[in-house]
Formats: C-alpha cells, structure tokens, sequence
C-alpha cells in the first residue's frame, strides 16, 4: 500500500508537491478551467521549466490513482467498493421495519450525543455585547 500510496503517505513530499505548484510567478495549474483556456499550457518551456518537479509529482499521482480505480478488474471492485462505503453512511428508513429504524435512531443519537453536550467554554472577563445598551 505504500508503494501505492507514495506522494500521498509522505508529508514531506506532499508538502513539496503543494509548494511546487507556485513555482511559476502568475501562474497556478489548479487554475479553473485551464485546460480550456489554455490546453497547451504543459508545453509552453518557461511554465514546463518551472514547474518540471510539480508536473512529475503531479503524473505521479495520477497514475497512482488511475491503478487504484483499476477499472479494468471485471468486477469492477473500486466502484463497488465505493457503493458500499456509501452504503454505509446512507440511512434509508423508507421500507425498514421498526426494529431497523429504532436501532438508526440509537445510531444517530450516540453520534450527536458527544457535540450535542458540549458546553461552551466562555472566557474571562468578557461579556456580551448589547447594542444600544451604554453600561451594563
């Protein structure tokens, strides 16, 4: 998986590939629509020049997430994979019965339970601020 995952499972390259995409003053490839502006951007030498360690990294990436989709498997195991995880996190209570509903409303209380508890934490020495108000 770290094979795989390279740029990614490294901070310090991640950060480098982050910090390289400003190589090139005026210039940003995560621009929006810039292939259609500019589809020939890659092969201007200045920009290519520049931005050479960004665009490595950059094909890198690419390629490491064209082999983890793998859309070529005849099982299609990422999009599979990627139904059931949204599967998962999906709350279809439609055409459940009442067992299943109850146990999704335990579910969703038990999720909520540790931010719907929180007190919020009010600093000293200050008070609120009335507008209109002079002096409380």
């Amino acid at each position: 998986a770290k094979k795989y995952l390279g740029y990614l499972n490294d901070p310090a390259l991640k950060r480098e590939y982050e910090r390289e995409r400003w190589n090139s003053p005026g210039f940003d490839p995560w621009q929006p629509f810039l292939e259609d502006e500019r589809p020939d951007w890659k092969s201007d030498p200045k920009l290519s020049k520049d931005l050479s360690r960004y665009l490595e990294i950059h094909g890198e990436l690419e390629r490491t997430w064209n082999t983890i989709q793998g859309g070529s498997t005849p099982d299609e195991e990422f999009t599979r994979g990627e139904n059931a995880l949204l599967m998962c996190q999906r709350v279809d209570l439609w055409c459940a019965g009442e067992a299943e509903v109850e146990a999704a409303m335990k579910h969703l209380l038990n999720l909520g339970k540790e931010c719907n508890d929180l007190e919020q934490d009010k600093p000293e020495y200050v008070t609120e601020f009335y507008p209109g108000v002079e002096d409380l």
